[in-house]
C-alpha cells in the first residue's frame, strides 16, 4: 500500500459536526439485482437503523460481520441506493487506499450508541 498524503488541517469545531457511534451489526440482508450492495439493520441502543454497504465484493460472506460492533457516522443526510434508504455510513478501515476494507470496531464490547470521539 502507498501511503496517501495527509489531508488539509482542519478545526476542531469541524470534526464535533461528525456523529460516529456503536452499533451492532444484527443482520445483513442481500439487495437483489446489486452486485455489491447490502442492507446492515444495525442497533444503536435507543433505536434501529438500516445502513446500506457495499460489502459483496470484498467478502465471500457478508453475514460474517452480523453481530460485531462497528463505528458508525450516524448524522448524515439519508440517502437512497437501489430503492432503500441508508440511514448513515459504516466506518471502516482501508477502501480508499484500496486494501480489503475491514470494520473499525472497539476493543472491547461497549454499550450501542456511545460516542466515538
Amino acid at each position: 500500500m502507498k501511503q496517501a498524503t495527509v489531508k488539509p488541517t482542519i478545526k476542531y469545531s469541524d470534526l464535533e459536526k461528525i456523529d460516529i457511534r456503536i452499533g451492532t451489526i444484527e443482520e445483513v440482508i442481500d439487495i437483489e439485482n446489486s452486485d455489491k450492495l447490502v442492507k446492515l439493520v444495525v442497533d444503536f441502543g435507543d433505536h434501529k437503523r438500516n445502513i446500506v454497504v457495499g460489502l459483496k465484493k470484498e467478502r465471500t460472506n457478508p453475514k460474517e460481520i452480523e453481530g460485531k460492533q462497528a463505528l458508525f457516522v450516524v448524522n448524515l443526510e439519508p440517502r437512497e441506493m437501489m430503492g432503500i434508504v441508508s440511514e448513515g455510513m459504516l466506518f471502516d478501515i482501508g477502501y480508499p487506499d484500496g486494501i480489503t476494507p475491514v470494520l473499525a470496531i472497539p476493543e472491547k464490547s461497549v454499550p450501542n450508541g456511545c460516542r466515538a470521539g
